[in-house]
């Protein structure tokens, strides 16, 4: 199971969320996303390995193209934890 507080706390950066919305279109290597978004190679490198380490993507060495995809399972558990929290039984003084 990942470490869920990490997941979230990683992609509370605007561009975290970009990175895997791109991803989620499919498998790419930095060179491909980099265009498509207003940061540097190194800053994307940067955000890159910050979610590799997470665990909300998966990076595989692909000859001399790192190819990056997004590990869905690890976003059904951060959507089963907020469903969970969702539904977390009131016991409240208010009752």
């Amino acid at each position: 199971m990942a470490d869920i507080p990490e997941c979230f706390k990683v992609l509370s950066q605007p561009i975290r969320l970009e990175i895997v919305k791109l991803l989620l279109q499919g498998e790419r290597c930095g060179c491909t996303m980099i265009h498509k978004l207003p940061i540097t190679q190194p800053t994307l490198s940067y955000h890159l390995k910050a979610l590799t380490d997470a665990g909300v993507t998966i990076a595989k060495r692909d000859g001399n193209w790192i190819k990056h995809t997004v590990d869905e399972s690890v976003l059904d558990q951060m959507i089963a934890f907020l469903q969970d929290l969702k539904e977390t039984e009131d016991n409240s003084c208010a009752k």
